[in-house]
């Protein structure tokens, strides 16, 4: 059985995992970079070891110096969170071989997964539904440009080693074509080092809907429903929520039979996530498998009522399910807003630097995981990620008005944040009446919405400036006018 574990990784998924491993009575140990010595993480970790300088490879992806402490600490598990070594099947491997409980599928699993490519020949042997495009590698340009000729623009050049949103260039001409297929090839040899190239149709005014999947190791799989994930940014997720607006029962099943189809597809172990694009006719096409916890589990956790981490870790110590499909039930509706350090007006930049002060939203239903505290510093270093607000509601609009309330709560100085955008999203017909696709902010014009919303708010509160300085006027005018002050000193007082 799992006692002492190692999290590969920083910031508030850190933190979830130490949160959970507490609850059972499990160790855990921290790792971190010259960049994190203050950190949450550290502090609340067991133990702690310094791994490295800032920069990821020579900390959080140094897979050597994270053996050699999980060897030394005597840690006999590790969880990768999401991002860094999350969803590298070499580090799991290199896990296994010491005989150090990898808390997510096997290597050859996420290896399997991590190659889009033959991840949709496993589902079209499983009869999974996927996007129309080339059927393997297509090895340069010219290949490219010939299959999407014959599937009709736009398509998308992906890189099969892409992820979170890189790798990925949607094209409309012949021209563009030939211009993206070497910018998509740049930025994954500059990611992960090598480069291997599909083309698919790109589904124009698509949804993204995504299903949380779990398998133990007897075999045991059920899927743990839908999460609406199509407000995006450069393919990036913003805003998730649960249940999808256009998933009713029959089709949550539907889809959740697929899922579980995908996941024997690949023997897939432990929690993944099962992403597909919804096509404005209806159809979901399959498009990858994500091996790790996703970023937007707490919204599943709120509507079902399960702790994931728990449920990883009992699978990673050989546990059946504890259920069946059939004891799976949804409650309620839950959002989730990712509160990023970014400057919307300037392309979604990066916003970094000291945080002097911090208010935290709370509440009833109301949770916030963050690795935020006054006086901490957004780093460069890494993802701009700071919070994940996430809010429940019996309706989806309790659920919405209770998430702007609490975006309202939410105060982080030093850095521009994500949450005007969401206030505007939040509060848009098109949002209140679930008419979401991943061209969201494109199709409705939100960030010139945000602007007017701004301007607006600048208005109100010169009015109300104007109103606060017009009533103290009248106010002070009666009481020197009832005094028996000077014609000079109320005319000095006045001017």
């Amino acid at each position: 059985m799992i006692s002492k574990v190692l999290i590969a990784n920083r910031g508030e998924i850190a933190l979830r995992v130490i949160k959970t491993c507490k609850a059972l009575g499990i160790k855990t140990v921290a790792v971190y970079s010259d960049e994190d010595v203050h950190s949450l993480h550290v502090k609340n970790a067991t133990e702690a070891y310094h791994i490295g300088e800032a920069a990821p490879a020579k900390s959080y992806l140094n897979q050597e110096k994270i053996l050699e402490v999980m060897l030394s600490s005597g840690a006999d598990a590790v969880h990768p969170g999401y991002g860094f070594l999350s969803e590298n099947d070499d580090f799991a491997r290199l896990c296994e071989k010491n005989k150090i409980n990898f808390i997510g599928p096997s290597a050859d699993s996420m290896n399997l997964c991590g190659d889009k490519m033959r991840c949709k020949e496993a589902m079209l042997k499983a009869k999974v539904p996927t996007v129309p495009g080339s059927p393997g590698l297509v090895k340069d340009a010219d290949e490219a440009e010939k299959i999407a000729n014959e599937i009709g623009y736009p398509v998308m050049l992906k890189s099969v080693y892409g992820g979170g949103g890189r790798g990925i260039r949607i094209v409309n001409t012949d021209q563009e074509l030939q211009d993206g297929y070497e910018t998509v090839t740049a930025e994954s040899i500059a990611a992960v080092g090598k480069s291997a190239i599909i083309v698919e149709k790109f589904l124009e005014k698509t949804r993204h809907i995504e299903y949380q999947m779990c398998r133990d190791h007897h075999g045991n799989t059920v899927h743990l429903f839908e999460r609406e994930c199509s407000i995006q940014r450069r393919n990036q997720k913003l805003i998730e929520q649960t249940p999808s607006p256009v998933v009713d029962e029959a089709k949550r099943e539907e889809i959740g039979e697929l899922v579980v189809k995908a996941a024997e597809a690949v023997d897939y172990t432990n929690l993944g996530t099962a992403e597909f694009l919804r096509a404005d006719s209806g159809e979901f096409y399959f498009i990858e498998i994500n091996a790790r916890l996703q970023v937007e589990h707490p919204i599943s956790e709120m509507v079902s009522g399960l702790d994931f981490v728990k449920l990883q870790l009992d699978i990673a110590n050989g546990e059946p399910l504890p259920f069946k499909q059939s004891d799976l039930k949804m409650n309620g509706y839950a959002i989730e807003c990712r509160i990023n350090a970014e400057d919307t007006f300037l392309d979604f930049a990066p916003s970094t630097g000291p945080v002097p002060d911090v208010t935290i939203p709370s509440g009833p239903n109301v949770r916030c995981d963050t690795y935020l505290y006054p006086g901490c510093t957004v780093s460069p270093f890494y993802d701009s990620l700071m919070a994940k607000l996430v809010t429940w509601g019996r309706t989806f609009d309790e659920s919405r008005l209770r998430m702007l309330n609490a975006l309202n709560d939410f105060y982080i100085q030093g850095v521009e944040t994500s949450i005007p955008l969401y206030k505007t999203i939040l509060n848009t017909e098109e949002y209140k009446n679930g008419k979401l696709t991943t061209d969201f902010l494109k199709r409705y014009n939100i960030i010139e919405r945000l602007e007017e919303d701004i301007k607006n708010q600048r208005n109100d509160k010169q009015i109300e400036a104007v109103a606060s300085a017009v009533m103290y006027s009248e106010f002070f005018q009666s009481k020197i006018k009832s005094s028996n002050t000077t014609n000079s000193l109320w005319k000095s007082l006045m001017d």
